[in-house]
């Protein structure tokens, strides 16, 4: 989907992607309750997101690990990755 966007975003628009990491499952099968996908392919890498975003320069790109409380289904640590990007 977030390549979709891509197609409707002028250049010099920003982007803000928030995806759970690859790293994410391996706290998820510690703690179910964290919740996010449960499979591998549903996850996403650094790699993976500066290839989907290689046309934009990057403000803002990390895999964090943050502590979720969002209601009944995604309490405790989870990682995540964050970009932040400019379309050139």
């Amino acid at each position: 989907m977030h390549k979709k966007l891509d197609e409707t975003l002028k250049t010099g628009g920003l982007i803000i992607f928030e995806a759970f990491s690859k790293t994410h499952l391996e706290l998820r099968m510690k703690n179910p309750k964290v919740g996010g996908p449960k499979d591998l392919e549903s996850l996403f890498s650094k790699e993976e997101v500066a290839s989907d975003f290689a046309n934009y320069e990057p403000l803002y790109f990390h895999e964090e690990l943050v502590l979720l409380n969002e209601g009944k289904y995604h309490n405790g640590e989870s990682s995540v990755i964050r970009f932040v990007g400019k379309k050139l």
